[in-house]
């Protein structure tokens, strides 16, 4: 394709978009709106999926032991637990060390509320139990379950559970909310190219008596198509990564959100992504509301 024809195509795209600017500019708004919600729910997806493995690694059993449990049965125990193949260690925490962990814990203000207790320590020594993989805790505990000797079995496999619940959650809305804006894109895109090949039928018309292909009448109306995606997924992404900057510096100062997706992420990565994706929302759209007027 010559350099005089690929000019040809993008000037006569831009003034198409110029004469139908009002829905031209529905158009860019709407692909906004879809990527910018596509991006929400990617930016959460992987937030998430970031605190799952940060859960995940911290998962442990901690087998809490009775106060008159024996010396033959704590180490019957402790041994149990090292020879299993699901294990990755096992620690033994005394009452001391745990009450000292809870004190580190509540931190130096709260200090008054733990005073006394270093005398009458009502916290049990226990085994730290930590596993391979998060799947493998109930196997664990299913083995030592009935051993004599514990008080109670804590792991944190409601949290992982529940934490994947909200990932599906996310995911599913998600998938749904952005084909209902893809549709909406394609739709109004496809009416933006609409128009403009309505109030030009006629010399389309003539284009094609003349000899003129397909393709040659199509590429300045995908363009603009795809000027519409461009310009759309370049607006979405500069909304997406202000507002998510807001969100990451309002949750930086938190521990239990320390580990968020940085926003740089937006700029380096879906960018590229919304590019693309606008390209093809722009172009797929323009391709589909020209096939009944090019049977002129």
């Amino acid at each position: 394709m010559k350099i005089s024809t690929i000019k040809y195509f993008i000037l006569d795209s831009l003034k198409s978009l110029k004469r139908n600017r009002t829905i031209s500019l529905a158009s860019v708004a709407t692909v906004a709106a879809t990527l910018f919600i596509l991006g929400v729910f990617l930016l959460a997806m992987l937030d998430v999926k970031v605190l799952v493995k940060d859960v995940e690694s911290r998962v442990e059993i901690r087998v809490f032991l009775n106060n008159d449990i024996t010396i033959a049965q704590e180490k019957d125990l402790g041994k149990k637990l090292k020879g299993m193949n699901e294990v990755q260690s096992v620690t033994y925490e005394t009452k001391n060390q745990a009450m000292d962990k809870f004190k580190d814990q509540i931190g130096e203000n709260n200090k008054a509320l733990v005073e006394g207790l270093d005398k009458d320590n009502p916290l049990p020594n226990a085994f730290v139990v930590k596993v391979k993989t998060p799947e493998m805790v109930a196997s664990v505990v299913n083995n030592i379950k009935d051993a004599k000797g514990i008080y109670e079995i804590q792991d944190g496999r409601k949290i992982v559970d529940k934490i994947i619940a909200i990932t599906k959650t996310i995911k599913w809305v998600g998938m749904v909310l952005f084909a209902i804006l893809i549709g909406v894109s394609l739709f109004l895109i496809g009416n933006t190219i609409k128009i403009t090949v309505y109030s030009r039928r006629k010399e389309i018309g003539i284009m094609k008596y003349i000899g003129a292909t397909d393709w040659f009448i199509r590429w300045p109306f995908i363009i603009e198509g795809m000027i519409i995606g461009i310009a759309g997924s370049i607006i979405g992404c500069i909304a997406l990564y202000y507002s998510y900057n807001i969100v990451y510096t309002k949750a930086a100062s938190s521990l239990f959100l320390g580990q968020l997706i940085s926003p740089k992420y937006v700029l380096t990565t879906i960018s590229w992504e919304f590019l693309l994706v606008g390209l093809l929302i722009g172009s797929i759209g323009s391709i589909l509301s020209m096939r009944k007027f090019l049977a002129v």
